[in-house]
């Protein structure tokens, strides 16, 4: 997995850098403080779903948890405090077959 800072780069700049069809730029309060109000949940759903230009997944096939990493970070350079959401859990090896 990518580390946030590289997925905003790779991804989310694109638009939110300079605030492309309306995108909320990075650290402006003001554009962002109607979305913190909405939550980690909430911005994660308006992202997967898709939002005004923003394809649904921002275009990518990225997972629920590098979507909200991303959100993440760009929300706290934007006068957010929220926490990083916890890493998902391993997945469980598969039981071995009876005998």
């Amino acid at each position: 997995m990518k580390s946030d800072e590289e997925l905003v780069k790779e991804v989310c700049a694109a638009c939110h850098q300079a605030g492309v069809a309306n995108a909320p730029k990075i650290g402006d309060k003001a554009a962002w403080a109607p979305r913190l109000k909405l939550g980690l949940n909430g911005m994660l759903e308006s992202v997967i779903k898709g939002k005004g230009a923003m394809a649904p997944r921002a275009g990518t096939s990225l997972s629920d948890q590098e979507l909200a990493s991303a959100i993440v970070s760009m929300a706290n350079q934007s006068g957010g405090s929220l926490k990083e959401p916890a890493a998902p859990a391993p997945a469980k090896p598969a039981a071995a077959p009876a005998k």
